[in-house]
């Protein structure tokens, strides 16, 4: 964005429907070609395109008298940041024809402060190139410079293209100025790394956004420069190059410019493609029919002739990435296929596959980032491209996620579901919330529904305690002490089991007790560990429960006289006594002492 008005005048052509700049003659040899680029720039805001919204609200601005003094430009390489600013300086010190006039929304173009701004010529509209000045001496000059009004303009304004290449020192000098600047001084800076730009910068201007423009309507503006420069074009070769311009004017206006070069004043579809390099798309389409069929030999037959051909293998994979995702487009929007926009080769291929659903195209899309990666690491990229297709290619013929999970309910309800095989392991504990039946979250739902509602055997234990009694009785020492010190209950169902265990739990831990289940009652199970925070372990229970006892216990009146009596004694135990005991007399405490009923019928050894 930082070239420069060389035109001595800058006019437009009613017939044209555009604006054009006479050359000055050099050495008699006739005026200099100038690109289009620089020849269709607007200079005037009613001749910007694309950025409408930040056209209404400059023009109200500069209307209503509410000027900033600062403005930050913002967006991408060629879409008008610096022609936007040049606009503003000729808009705020355009003086009209007759010399009288104010800040106006459309510079007349005649006067000598339109003019010299236009020729970068003006005294106080000082074009800064950041990237080359990034020093505290060249912001010293303006800041030296802010405090003497302007010559002749009504305001002294300060461009600074690419800001945020300045260094950190330079923005901090800049701060105080910025934040405070005379009256007479306005600031435009226009950058395309706004994250690089400090927050206190931002914070002291006025930010616009600057939007990549709509294909659309750059093939709308090429069509019209085409006509200008009485070139015949076809329609679809404009909407090649707009596409290739990715949202840029500048970038579409020097490709529409190598085009009519290249044509010779006729622009072709087939010379586009040429010059753009898509002469290969119509390989890269059918590589990507073939892949999404699962039709192997085929494809790697036109990745051959692609390779032979030149092209290279991350290239080739990053085009069927934009297949990929345009095919995808084509299933979540409608009508996408008949936008005028698309060209006829990627609306043929959007029919063509529309078959191919969207879990197979995320899945697609997967592989393809995967692959990219792995194909610009690899020692032979070639060898590893061809591995990545092939692997497209196979993953093809998967089921798709909704099917694998019909599959699992389908099996669950039919009571065929294998034995639990654990999600992971090692030596080193278990993996963490994980089913021992494997599978995401969806199919842990829908196999644990199909169990919940399969047939009660009268096997099964009624409750989470009987189940650990289980694996006593069967003599399963390890699994039972795990389950009754360690375990910690989340979920207790018939045929459904998931608790949170310690770390030190073996690998094996979730398949051997969901095998045991499974055999000992007849039924399968499925017993899922979690990280989520369940009851206390079944010995802390039984220890919460003794000590209430002992707690009730010891508050009865015949304990405390105990140990009154006795200050070292100590409760050793608690038994149920079968029958009430004969009282003891209250100055004979013997070892033993029965507590009443409102113990329980308790013992107590003291």
């Amino acid at each position: 964005m930082a070239e420069l008005f060389a035109s001595p005048e800058i006019s437009t052509d009613e017939n044209q429907g555009g604006f054009w700049a006479d050359m000055a003659p050099v050495q008699n040899k006739g005026p200099a070609y100038r690109v289009l680029a620089r020849k269709y720039r607007p200079v005037t805001f009613e001749q910007v395109i694309g950025q409408e919204a930040m056209v209404k609200t400059l023009t109200n601005a500069i209307e209503a008298g509410r000027l900033p003094h600062a403005w930050m430009l913002t967006g991408v390489r060629g879409i008008g940041k610096t022609t936007t600013a040049r606009i503003i300086a000729r808009a705020l010190n355009c003086t009209g024809t007759d010399g009288k006039g104010g800040p106006t929304i459309h510079p007349c173009g005649q006067c000598d402060s339109c003019k010299s701004i236009a020729e970068d010529r003006h005294v106080d509209v000082l074009e800064m190139d950041a990237a080359s000045r990034t020093s505290v001496d060249d912001i010293r000059d303006i800041i030296d410079g802010v405090r003497y009004g302007p010559v002749s303009a009504r305001y002294k304004i300060y461009i600074l293209d690419e800001v945020h290449m300045l260094s950190k020192n330079a923005f901090n000098a800049l701060l105080k100025t910025l934040e405070e600047p005379p009256p007479h001084t306005k600031f435009i800076f226009a950058t395309t790394e706004i994250r690089k730009v400090p927050v206190t910068v931002l914070s002291r201007c006025q930010r616009f956004d600057l939007r990549r423009i709509e294909s659309e309507r750059l093939a709308q503006f090429f069509m019209e420069v085409a006509g200008w420069e009485k070139v015949t074009a076809e329609q679809e070769a404009i909407k090649l190059i707009a596409q290739a311009a990715d949202g840029s004017a500048r970038d579409g206006l020097s490709l529409l410019d190598q085009a009519i070069a290249r044509g010779n004043g006729t622009i072709t579809t087939a010379d586009v493609k040429d010059m753009l390099g898509l002469a290969d798309r119509g390989h890269s389409i059918a590589l990507c029919r073939h892949l999404l069929r699962g039709q192997v030999s085929d494809a790697l037959e036109i990745f051959h002739g692609m390779q032979q051909a030149g092209s290279d293998p991350v290239q080739v994979l990053q085009d069927m990435c934009d297949l990929v995702h345009l095919l995808t487009r084509g299933q979540v929007i409608q009508d996408f296929a008949q936008s005028a926009a698309l060209p006829e080769y990627d609306r043929q291929l959007l029919v063509d596959a529309s078959d191919v659903k969207v879990p197979a195209l995320t899945r697609a899309w997967q592989i393809l980032l995967k692959g990219i990666g792995e194909v610009q690491l690899a020692p032979h990229p070639a060898q590893a491209a061809e591995m990545v297709l092939i692997r497209l290619a196979y993953a093809a013929d998967l089921p798709l996620p909704a099917d694998l999970i019909k599959q699992v309910r389908d099996a669950a309800a039919s009571g065929a579901f294998a034995g639990a095989v654990p999600a992971g392991g090692g030596s080193g504990g278990i993996p963490r919330a994980r089913a021992a039946l494997g599978g995401g979250e969806v199919v842990q739902a829908v196999a644990r529904q199909a169990i919940a509602e399969a047939p009660v055997s009268q096997n099964v234990p009624a409750s989470y305690k009987d189940l650990v009694t289980l694996f006593d009785t069967h003599r399963e020492a390890a699994l039972h002490a795990q389950l009754y010190n360690n375990a910690q209950l989340i979920r207790y169902a018939p045929g459904i089991l998931e608790i949170k265990v310690g770390a030190d739990a073996p690998a094996n831990f979730i398949s051997r007790v969901s095998q045991c289940l499974s055999q000992w009652t007849g039924r399968q199970w499925m017993v899922t560990l979690s990280d989520r925070a369940g009851e206390t372990s079944l010995r802390d229970q039984q220890m919460q429960t003794e000590k209430k006892r002992t707690d009730h216990a010891l508050s009865h009146p015949l304990a405390q006289a105990v140990l009154l009596n006795f200050p070292t004694a100590k409760l050793i135990s608690l038994r149920e006594q079968a029958q009430s005991p004969t009282p003891v007399a209250d100055t004979d405490i013997g070892a033993e002492v029965a507590t009443d009923g409102e113990s329980g019928g308790d013992w107590l050894d003291s």
